[in-house]
């Protein structure tokens, strides 16, 4: 019998800043979406909503804002609820566990390279241990993790 295996990469852009909530217990929840335009056909986009959780979501938080360029990991969730008038209701989220900004420097660095950022949410991983990819000393300091 085959496994099963749930895993979403998306590359595209804010729609909107990040809101964050914190539930009864404390815990932090992100909620943002993606353009994600479709190499194809230019005049397709699908917009997906995406959550991070805890850390994550809190770094999501602060350093995502609307119109970046983001790369993000996790799984497809699709949920059942009921609305405030009772009626059944289905959400499909993407739920992160690595998320990265792509882009060039903000704000007038000048230099024309690229610079990038890794956040993940992986058990187990020391602190940076994203960033070996992409040299993580190389980075600029204004970047905390």
């Amino acid at each position: 019998m085959a496994g099963s295996y749930n895993r979403v990469i998306l590359v595209g852009n804010l729609t909107r800043d990040p809101e964050i909530r914190y539930t009864q217990s404390g815990k932090a929840v992100t909620k943002f979406s993606l353009a994600v335009n479709n190499p194809r056909n230019k005049e397709e986009t699908t917009f997906v909503d995406v959550v991070a959780w805890d850390r994550l979501g809190e770094t999501c938080n602060t350093y995502l804002k609307k119109g970046q360029n983001t790369l993000v990991e996790g799984r497809l969730v699709i949920r059942s609820y009921d609305d405030k008038d009772g009626n059944k209701r289905k959400a499909t989220e993407v739920v992160i566990d690595n998320m990265q900004m792509l882009g060039g420097r903000q704000q007038g660095a000048g230099t024309g390279e690229e610079e990038f950022a890794t956040v993940g949410a992986r058990a187990g991983a020391p602190a940076g241990a994203n960033n070996d990819r992409f040299g993580g000393d190389d980075l600029d300091d204004e970047i905390p993790f």
